[in-house]
């Protein structure tokens, strides 16, 4: 068989070359390609135009979207920051930026510290002491321990965090009525808003994030110390955020030591986008702020009593103020507890695993029933974990229940629509 394979191919060599010179190619091989194809279907000219496309060098795809990018960016404002630099900074924490600590007490208690970073400072805890030192230049997340051993969680503080836990004088409006009052008045970056009862400035600190660095927050307030705390509170926040972002926060808040229902006169020159009343006789602030809303914009009322919305609405029938009142509403959350639940010998239960079709006797029933009366929340330390393989490898029942603690009433929130009445 070997030999007639190679008289064979002897043979066909031998007539290619006598016919051209060259030997014979498959039918495969002699196939057009595609863009060939094209090119004989168009005329001359346009043929010669393809042809010099295609001998043009080729980009790889990846130096094309690099090089679509590299355009973008240049094509990009100057003015315009990245996302890198919308972000938190990426690094440790720094001295005279604010460190939330986290310590997990009995009970599922967790006790919150917030402190200003600084060298010769101490952070003291219920569980013993940590030198301000020690946090400084070490990543938010982590975990350290105080001089008592006990473990401590230390990262950066949210806006909701710090206006909790910030110096206060008068009650503040706490964020879960501040967070429907921004979707209350349905405010924008660029709006102009007012306030009036500055308090200790935690309404103010979520307006002026809310109305962004375009817009413009004006908060009135008549005491002086409130006046005082407003902005030392809200000058702390500013200050720890440049320290630990990487771009500022917007210094758009204008505080205002005046009455406001004696601001007629400066109030003429002002539009308004929304109104935030958090003081104890809004009734007569209202005919003083109502000319500079805008026409259907929104004023949002904080109250802590229901006899104070009552006298708010007849003020405004009485006066025939153009408001218009939607709705009143009360912000009420509620806690829960979901933990691994534990016997009162201190073992873990297990979950007792259940097969179809198959009867448990009437006393295994019965000891079942009894363990679940006796379960219990677990109460453990903070980083307390099973210590037997057994439990830690097997289902384990849980106990969900509402917490101990729940927020409970904190204002009646009443929105005003501003309308333009009829022509008599």
């Amino acid at each position: 068989m070997r030999v007639w394979r190679g008289l064979w191919r002897a043979v066909s060599s031998g007539d290619g070359a006598a016919r051209g010179g060259r030997p014979r190619r498959r039918a495969w091989e002699t196939s057009l390609s595609p863009l060939e194809r094209v090119r004989r279907l168009l005329p001359p000219e346009e043929a010669a135009a393809v042809g010099r496309c295609a001998a043009a060098p080729q980009v790889p795809p990846e130096e094309e979207e690099k090089e679509e990018e590299e355009e973008e960016a240049a094509a990009a404002p100057s003015s315009q920051a990245s996302p890198e630099a919308a972000g938190a900074r990426p690094g440790p924490f720094r001295a005279g930026e604010l460190a939330l600590a986290e310590v997990r007490r009995k009970h599922n208690a967790t006790s919150k510290l917030l402190c200003r970073l600084a060298a010769g400072s101490v952070l003291a805890s219920p569980r013993g002491f940590l030198p301000h030192c020690d946090i400084i230049g070490q990543l938010p997340g982590q975990m350290l321990r105080t001089s008592a051993g006990a473990p401590l969680l230390l990262r950066r503080p949210s806006l909701e965090e710090y206006v909790l836990l910030m110096p206060r004088g008068p009650t503040i409006a706490y964020p879960k009525d501040i967070s429907a009052i921004l979707t209350m008045t349905d405010i924008h970056p660029g709006d102009t808003v007012l306030e009036t009862g500055s308090g200790s400035g935690a309404m103010s600190l979520f307006l002026s994030r809310a109305v962004g660095p375009k817009g413009r927050v004006i908060s009135y307030e008549i005491r002086d110390d409130h006046h005082n705390l407003a902005k030392k509170n809200y000058r702390h926040w500013r200050a720890a955020w440049e320290i630990g972002h990487m771009e500022e926060w917007p210094d758009n808040v204008d505080f205002i030591l005046k009455d406001i229902s004696t601001a007629a006169a400066d109030m003429k020159s002002v539009t308004v986008d929304a109104i935030v009343l958090d003081m104890l006789n809004p009734q007569s602030a209202l005919p003083v702020v109502h000319p500079s809303l805008k026409q259907g914009g929104v004023c949002a009322v904080y109250l802590a009593n229901i006899t104070q919305v009552i006298d708010l609405l007849d003020r405004i029938r009485t006066c025939k103020l153009p408001f218009l009142c939607e709705r009143i509403i009360e912000v009420t959350y509620r806690n829960w507890l979901v933990l691994p639940a534990k016997i009162k010998n201190c073992k873990s239960s297990q979950m007792v695993e259940t097969q179809e079709n198959i009867e448990e006797p009437p006393q295994k029933e019965y000891e079942e029933i009894h363990i679940q009366d006796q379960v219990v929340l677990k109460e453990s330390e903070y980083n307390d974990s099973l210590s037997d393989d057994a439990e830690t490898n097997c289902s384990m029942p849980y106990v969900a229940r509402p917490s101990y603690w729940q927020d409970g009433h904190s204002a009646f929130l009443t929105k005003l629509r501003k309308f333009r009445p009829l022509l008599s």
